[in-house]
């Protein structure tokens, strides 16, 4: 045995332990001063390792090395849905909040038009006609200012509808002269001259200031009139003959052999479904604007209580009213006095 005589029954000899090199290194690293912040155990591991072989004791601890690398971090399915819908939820957060946005300019926008127009009263500014011109604007009309937010795309699309109206009257008189038909071309200029003002004045206005001041008496005067001109436009489509205007009726007679007589047919045709264009039109935001106005609550009822209140309230029909009772007090005390005897 290493470090003890081979007489056991001899004083043993035992070797000097200083004299480890363990012992020595522990030494010289005290000597050293590390720290204990310094020291990693794990820093020459791979170095002080050594193979395993068969057959061979082996007294180091027992060290698991990985087969292989770990996968790659991975965002799961469920992760992924929330981030989606978290980006979801502040689009729409965004866009909701860029529209209160816009709605709060626009409400900014009118009360400053309306602060203004307290102090310096608003022009008339249509018919938008030069200043040279000897007739003024009779009408106010601004869609952005005088109507709400929610309702200035319906109030725009009656004002298209409008000029759509106009313009298909000026078609129907050429198409008159193309087809030589003098009915078509002296009620076509008749039909022009009255429709297009006249439907500015009694369906597109009432229509406008019912849906500023949201009136029930307007929308009532709307309803009315409006569909009587959906009536007129469904005539106009038919084109009855000798009524003035071109339509079904008056294109399919129009169709002949030959090929002038053909061409004039296919613009006939044309102005008729111009015609039906504009009556399916007109049905569509009747029923729209129908629709809007019940879903509102209002009735027959509120009209003409509506009315009442304004007709009393309008300051000409007081005065009338007022030179009217007056007059029939003085005629009243007049007959008094003429029937009082005088002695």
């Amino acid at each position: 045995m290493s470090g003890f005589d081979e007489n056991p029954f001899g004083e043993p000899t035992i070797d000097n332990p200083f004299a480890d090199p363990s012992v020595q290194q522990v030494a010289r690293n005290t000597n050293a001063q590390l720290r204990v912040d310094d020291y990693n155990p794990f820093d020459k591991q791979t170095q002080n390792q050594k193979p395993v072989s068969y057959g061979q004791s082996n007294t180091g601890p027992a060290i698991m090395q990985p087969t292989q690398e770990p996968p790659a971090y991975t965002r799961s399915g469920q992760q992924a849905q929330t981030t989606a819908k978290a980006a979801i939820d502040t689009s729409e957060l965004q866009r909701r909040q860029e529209e209160l946005e816009r709605k709060e300019q626009e409400l900014t926008r009118r009360e400053e038009e309306m602060r203004n127009s307290s102090y310096n009263v608003r022009r008339n500014n249509w018919p938008p006609l030069p200043e040279q011109c000897c007739f003024q604007p009779c009408f106010y009309q601004d869609i952005q200012v005088d109507i709400p937010l929610e309702f200035q795309k319906i109030v725009r699309k009656l004002y298209y509808l409008w000029i759509y109206h106009g313009a298909l009257m000026i078609i129907n008189v050429i198409g008159g002269m193309i087809l030589d038909e003098p009915s078509v071309i002296g009620l076509g200029i008749l039909y022009l001259l009255l429709f297009t003002p006249f439907g500015y004045l009694c369906w597109f206005r009432p229509a406008y200031k019912a849906f500023r001041s949201d009136s029930s008496f307007n929308f009532m005067v709307f309803f009315f009139i409006f569909f009587f001109q959906f009536v007129v436009t469904t005539l106009q489509m038919i084109g009855i003959p000798g009524a003035g205007t071109i339509g079904i009726i008056t294109a399919l007679s129009t169709f002949n052999h030959t090929t002038w007589e053909i061409i004039k047919g296919i613009i006939a045709l044309i102005i008729a479904i111009g015609f039906g264009l504009a009556a399916a039109a007109d049905l569509f935001l009747l029923s729209k604007i129908h629709r809007m106005y019940r879903s509102t609550g209002a009735s027959l009822a509120k009209a003409q209580q509506e009315f009442t209140t304004e007709f009393f309230r309008n300051q000409h029909v007081r005065s009338a009213a007022s030179n009217v009772a007056a007059a029939a007090v003085q005629s009243q005390l007049n007959q008094n006095n003429q029937s009082t005897p005088r002695y």
